[in-house]
């Protein structure tokens, strides 16, 4: 037993554990619903104690106090995703942006691009051989921490133990915070979804054929296309992340994983974001496997699953293909994510199915325009692009020419805007 002797020689309370931060370092935050609120605590009343300490996070979900006006100069959120509790903190400067790909986004520390000096994660208890599994955050959080100088770890006894490439032993934890408390829930769209998504996942239903391998995120939409999937056979899931709709398929039959090409039998993803119903699911669980995101994301990897279904979501389309998903013009919105990634791994999957589904309006805007606005960021580009889904039908893109895609983009927009995206296509040349 002495793996626990030196276990329970390194357990510290959180504010012990914060001051071996010190000013000038880079901290990796480990995020999505897996934030370690106790630590984090600690550390936002730590911050006046130090300056210039930079965190670096994908999204996060959970309260913020750690990007306060009142924090600025001691902590400096550097966020590769902006997830809406850092958003307003970026647009006024307090806090930065670093646009990159999911499944790049673990190597900017892994190769010391962005090298670390302390990992705050937040893992379950030690097992009997004194390895802690990093529960619902596998993917964004495994190679940062073992890339880092020291690891603060929050052991929560009421984290799941996950499998996969998802474990730490003990020995590589510094300090270990203990807690307590229910993680933070996601919960699925409503079962009275709006019309809209269910108009759109009925589309999205009728493109994945029995045996596909789906990455399933979580939003009205990809939670109103489980609904749909009842009749399919043998779907299987290879995903950044999934929600509680799973468990129902997998219940009911549908969800086997029994055809696919990698990793037959098993859901591979990098995170889960849900509800304590799925986390009590995913508890030790060998259906399960969670593994790191430049694995998962990495389209080449994406790519050998056969008949890939990849669905994502846009902001807007501009007439040509291209997709906007991370800004409104210029005002920075959240980022690529794993949508490129997914997108590019499904067009290269035998048989793959490549979706970017969207409204066709909001806020009576349309969302399918004739130009993007000026400095929207382009997520996935018009030769990356292929069914674009609306509630109003399908435009297959792939290898149609620009008068092409401008008339089957029009077709799905809107009626309320479609004469005046043609009047404004024609003014381009584009019909």
């Amino acid at each position: 037993m002495d793996w626990l002797q030196r276990y329970q020689s390194r357990i510290v309370s959180a504010d012990e554990a914060v001051q071996n931060i010190k000013s000038g370092q880079r901290i990796f935050l480990t995020g999505n619903c897996s934030v370690p609120q106790t630590i984090l605590k600690a550390l936002v009343k730590y911050a006046p104690r130090v300056e210039n300490v930079e965190i670096c996070q994908a999204l996060s979900v959970g309260p913020a106090d750690y990007v306060a006006p009142e924090i600025n100069g001691h902590l400096r959120v550097n966020s590769m995703f902006i997830s809406a509790n850092v958003r307003q903190a970026i647009h006024e400067g307090r806090a930065d942006f670093t646009p990159v790909l999911l499944s790049e986004f673990t190597l900017l520390f892994k190769n010391n691009i962005l090298p670390v000096d302390v990992a705050l994660i937040h893992v379950s208890p030690p097992d009997e051989h004194g390895f802690c599994s990093l529960g619902i955050e596998v993917g964004l959080s495994k190679s940062p921490a073992e890339s880092a100088q020291v690891i603060i770890a929050e052991v929560n006894q009421q984290m799941p133990r996950t499998l996969g490439d998802s474990f730490i032993h003990i020995s590589r934890l510094n300090h270990v915070v203990l807690a307590d408390y229910a993680l933070p829930e996601l919960p699925m769209a409503q079962e009275g979804s709006s019309e809209v998504a269910q108009k759109i996942a009925y589309h999205i239903s009728d493109l994945i054929p029995d045996g596909a391998t789906m990455q399933m995120g979580i939003g009205e939409i990809p939670d109103a296309v489980l609904k749909f999937l009842f009749e399919k056979k043998d779907l299987g899931i290879h995903s950044e992340t999934f929600s509680d709709g799973v468990i129902d398929l997998v219940e009911a039959g549908v969800l086997t994983n029994a055809r696919k090409s990698l990793h037959p039998g098993k859901i591979i993803a990098g995170f889960i974001l849900g509800t304590k119903r799925l986390y009590d699911w995913v508890d030790d669980n060998a259906l399960i496997e969670l593994h790191r995101t430049e694995y998962v994301n990495d389209p080449f990897v994406i790519a050998q699953n056969e008949r890939m279904v990849a669905i994502n979501s846009a902001i807007e389309i501009d007439l040509t293909g291209q997709v906007c998903a991370d800004s409104i013009g210029t005002r920075l919105y959240s980022g690529v994510g794993g949508q490129l990634d997914f997108i590019y791994g499904a067009s290269r999957s035998k048989g793959g199915v490549p979706i970017i589904a969207l409204p066709s309006t909001t806020k009576n805007f349309s969302k399918i325009v004739t130009t993007l606005k000026t400095g929207a960021g382009v997520v996935t580009s018009r030769n990356h692009v292929r069914y674009i889904v609306t509630e109003y039908g399908i435009a297959d893109l792939y290898g149609k020419s620009i008068r092409q895609r401008a008339a089957q983009l029009i077709n799905i927009a809107h009626p309320q805007f479609r004469d005046e995206l043609r009047s404004q296509a024609k003014d381009l040349n584009y019909l």
